[in-house]
């Protein structure tokens, strides 16, 4: 607080919150939002943190990426793995999540170094290799309880965003079709890509639908993710790559993804456990 006051900014309240006592809740009255993320940075490294400019709203809407946000793993990487291409797929991964190359260009590069690969390798995949980031379903759960409308929209691809969105409980899928043709991976796309535009695109389209005075919240970890981040009312970067961090009005960095709900204010007495 005293580095704060001490730009002159008005503290009018801090303490910790009754229901979350791991919580510190801030009141700055005037102050630079920059200014302020950078001093609670750098007091609070490796924090969960999320800033408002008004009252922190519970969302009507929540849409969350995929890969490394709702899941442990990048789905293309862990099948790139059954080719035996893992090391240099995921290279590329690396760099598209980074801001490095064109997200596009990098999804059919690496879908194309697919090419022949069994279908049957998808499943194998899903069932050895894909698990929930911890916390991923109590997330969803509790903010479905309280009304709010999900959405999972990845750059990965249906064939593992379906049976993830089922397991989590997530409402609407969107993603990207793999090509298929007697029973192996084609190498190329099937439709639209899901880039950051179309991220972007399904938050603003979910959010009129829902009503203009709706409170939205993303979630996700790269590069791809920062248009739908900023667009959103709150926009979380979850252990995210920096320009991802960057972009968002708050991140977790030490929990799980349950931390969002407590940075939400909604006590643990209150979360659904399926």
């Amino acid at each position: 607080m005293e580095m704060i006051e001490a730009r002159d900014w008005e503290v009018a309240g801090a303490g910790m919150l009754d229901f979350c006592d791991d919580v510190l809740e801030l009141e700055v009255v005037e102050g630079n939002p920059a200014g302020i993320r950078k001093i609670l940075d750098r007091c609070f490294p490796d924090s969960d943190l999320l800033l408002s400019n008004g009252l922190i709203e519970v969302p009507s809407l929540f849409v969350s990426d995929m890969d490394s946000t709702m899941i442990e793993q990048e789905c293309i990487d862990e099948l790139a793995d059954f080719a035996g291409l893992k090391d240099r797929i995921a290279a590329i991964t690396e760099r598209a999540m980074q801001g490095e190359l064109d997200f596009e260009s990098a999804l059919r590069e690496r879908v194309g170094l697919l090419k022949d690969l069994p279908e049957t390798a998808i499943a194998q995949c899903l069932e050895e290799r894909i698990r929930p980031m911890p916390g991923a379903r109590t997330l969803v759960s509790t903010l479905k309880a309280r009304g709010c409308h999900t959405v999972l929209v990845t750059g990965g691809f249906h064939s593992f965003a379906d049976p993830v969105a089922e397991l989590l409980g997530f409402d609407r899928v969107v993603g990207n079709r793999l090509g298929l043709h007697g029973g192996m991976l084609t190498g190329g796309l099937v439709g639209g890509i899901v880039d950051s535009s179309v991220k972007k695109k399904v938050l603003l389209e979910e959010s009129e639908r829902l009503g203009s005075e709706v409170f939205s919240l993303a979630t996700g970890d790269g590069a791809n993710d920062i248009p739908m981040i900023e667009a959103a009312s709150y926009g979380i970067a979850y252990r995210a790559k920096p320009k991802a961090r960057s972009a968002a009005d708050g991140w977790v960095d030490r929990g799980d993804l349950t931390s969002i709900l407590s940075l939400f204010g909604i006590a643990r007495q209150d979360w659904v456990f399926d």
